[in-house]
């Protein structure tokens, strides 16, 4: 029997989660909320803190964008396409990757740039009915990311 199922495998999948540095500075709201609380009494103050911290950090984590590449789907936050309307994309990294991100990024492209990810991939995007010509989207690994747009493509 023949499989006809289209293939919607995962074929590529990053949470661009915020960096270290930046979770330790939005916990650090935590104790700032505990210092108006003091007068109320310090173990309020503590356990209100505490839990500040930990919903923020939490909320921070969840509220990231994903990148995958499933079946036959790019997807890049909340945004979508098809790979069939993709042309063949370049993955960047170190100088090449800044210039991309900032000079170089178009201007009716579309973009998930994330700071503190060194890597970008730069897709072209061939649907004529489409009025975005690009899709710039920040990643860890650029090389993985494209070769998974390729190989989505069959």
């Amino acid at each position: 029997m023949q499989n006809i199922a289209p293939d919607a495998r995962t074929r590529y999948r990053e949470r661009l989660s915020p960096s270290l540095w930046l979770l330790v500075t939005v916990a650090l709201a935590g104790p700032m909320v505990a210092l108006i609380f003091v007068p109320v009494g310090s173990t309020i103050a503590l356990i209100v803190g505490a839990a500040v911290s930990a919903l923020l950090v939490i909320a921070f984590i969840a509220l990231t964008p994903v990148v995958s590449v499933e079946g036959d789907v790019l997807r890049a936050g909340r945004a979508h396409i098809e790979t069939r309307h993709l042309g063949t994309p370049t993955a960047l990294s170190g100088e090449e990757a800044r210039q991309a991100r900032g000079p170089g990024l178009p201007a009716r492209g579309w973009h998930l740039i994330r700071g503190g990810v060194d890597g970008v991939v730069v897709v072209p995007n061939i649907d004529p009915d489409d009025p975005v010509d690009t899709w710039t989207v920040s990643t860890r690994t650029p090389d993985r990311l494209a070769a998974a747009i390729l190989a989505s493509r069959g």
